[in-house]
């Protein structure tokens, strides 16, 4: 069983409309606080280390990114716990924060301009706020309750209506796609998508892959291995902006969990409709589900 998509913003109360605003804010500061020190670091010579595998890396920067951001956080909203990719989780207050310092950390070591800053705050299983930056091109993506704003202009998703016609955005598959759904399987999977959509892109952050749909500039992205500081802000933002996100729990989490705590995801622009992408999508979900046995 999969969790139901969800799309579009609500009107909050007022004083979750006032909270939201200055988490959003609290967001927006955080992430911006860490551009000058990422941008002098890339494309510079820099030391690499791995974590689950050789696919999976991690730079310096990344630990003292965040080192930052939590400092910031805590400074503006003490009454918070983070939950780091680097560090883990720490504290315990009522404010539950998502934090990515470098999501994209291949491109970034590589010096590939596709990567970015993503901080997102929850609280009781809701985002209330995200902040979405890419340090390179200068875009601040952000969401509150009610809206969402690239560079404090009101963002509105749109997308190609026929996914024939449409722009793709997909890590699949990885090495781990191989092992998990099998070789054969996982490459005629992405046969497909490359057969049926105009074009399939592989830029590697799927926080920047998801805001680039909230702004109308790809049509879709899915994903198969995220974790909730990856996406946590984006689907917020993409929500807000009118785009539609569905979290696929790959058998790995409750399906009435929140969903940016999901593995997987569809993330489509407004008025896509995309028969193909969700059927090979939702395929994959319960292909993994069934070998969990629940």
């Amino acid at each position: 069983m999969q969790p139901k998509p969800s799309s579009g913003s609500h009107i909050a109360d007022p004083d979750s409309a006032a909270l939201s605003g200055r988490l959003a804010e609290i967001a927006r500061g955080a992430a911006l606080a860490v551009r000058m020190p990422l941008l002098e670091a890339f494309r510079s010579e820099m030391a690499v280390d791995y974590k689950a595998d050789l696919h999976d890396i991690v730079t310096v920067h990344d630990r003292r990114a965040e080192a930052i951001i939590r400092a910031y956080i805590l400074e503006h909203e003490p009454n918070s716990a983070i939950m780091g990719e680097e560090g883990g989780q720490t504290g315990d207050g009522e404010f539950q924060w998502y934090v990515d310092p470098i999501d994209g950390t291949a491109n970034f070591a590589r010096g590939i301009a596709f990567w970015c800053v993503s901080v997102a705050v929850v609280r009781e299983g809701a985002v209330l706020a995200g902040a979405v930056y890419d340090p390179v091109a200068d875009l601040m993506f952000s969401a509150d309750l009610e809206s969402a704003e690239l560079n404090g202009n009101a963002l509105a998703s749109r997308a190609a209506d026929n996914e024939k016609h449409a722009t793709l955005i997909t890590g699949y598959p990885v090495a781990r796609d191989f092992r998990v759904d099998g070789r054969e399987a996982a490459l005629a999977n992405f046969g497909i998508l490359v057969e049926t959509f105009s074009t399939l892109r592989r830029p590697g952050s799927a926080a920047l892959s998801i805001a680039h749909v909230a702004a109308g500039w790809a049509d879709a992205a899915a994903g198969f291995g995220v974790n909730a500081w990856d996406v946590a802000a984006a689907t917020l933002i993409l929500k807000n902006a009118g785009g539609r996100y569905e979290p696929l729990t790959l058998g790995k989490v409750a399906a009435d969990g929140p969903d940016f705590m999901c593995p997987g995801y569809i993330a489509t622009g407004r008025g896509a409709d995309y028969p193909t992408l969700e059927r090979v999508a939702r395929s994959i979900s319960t292909s993994r589900i069934a070998k969990t046995g629940q």
